[in-house]
């Protein structure tokens, strides 16, 4: 059986690979935390390992908090906060949990597409549910990639095929639902 849980590794490992980072994990990734961090520092890169829901209505569009459900105009007008002034971009957002890319005929690229119209430069996200030990596996392989000088791309698809060479997550499932949105370098 597939563990889609968020993983505390995945987070860890990010955290070991970012220059400057806070985790909000378990009780600490409220609403109002993940709010502050986002409008009190600059972070290039924001990551993201919860679960969401993708709706055509946007009130029931969400990321799950610790205390409550981010719908996606919160989340939105978060971004767009960040984009405003184009110094404290996000260049990178990483939205690593299940199906954070599928949408439908309204919305083509799900909550990923939402950010890149708000202004995030660049987002990886899934298009399916994913497993949270092969993901926590592939970001390592993508943050490692990007800290080499690598361009998103190309860390993202080394990472996929890092995850390819490995006989325990040989099959797409484990690597290929996760895509890059925006800007490629």
């Amino acid at each position: 059986m597939e563990n889609l849980l968020p993983s505390k590794q995945e987070i860890e490992n990010v955290e070991k690979q970012t220059k400057s980072s806070v985790a909000l994990l378990d009780k600490k990734f409220t609403l109002k935390r993940f709010k502050e961090e986002l409008t009190q520092n600059n972070f290039p890169i924001v990551h993201i390992t919860t679960h969401g829901q993708f709706s055509s209505d946007p009130l029931k569009t969400v990321l799950v908090a610790y205390d409550k459900l981010i719908n996606i105009r919160d989340f939105d007008s978060l971004i767009r906060g960040k984009t405003e002034n184009s110094q404290d971009a996000i260049e990178l957002l990483v939205l690593s949990a299940c199906e954070t890319a599928k949408g439908n005929k309204q919305s083509a690229m799900g909550i990923a597409g939402m950010a890149a119209t708000a202004g995030a430069r660049s987002t990886v996200a899934t298009l399916w549910r994913v497993d949270a030990d092969s993901t926590a596996l592939l970001m390592q392989e993508f943050y490692k990639g990007l800290n080499n000088g690598l361009p998103k791309a190309e860390a993202l698809r080394q990472a996929q095929l890092s995850l390819l060479s490995n006989p325990k997550y040989k099959k797409a499932y484990y690597w290929g639902g996760f895509l890059l949105v925006g800007s490629w370098l």
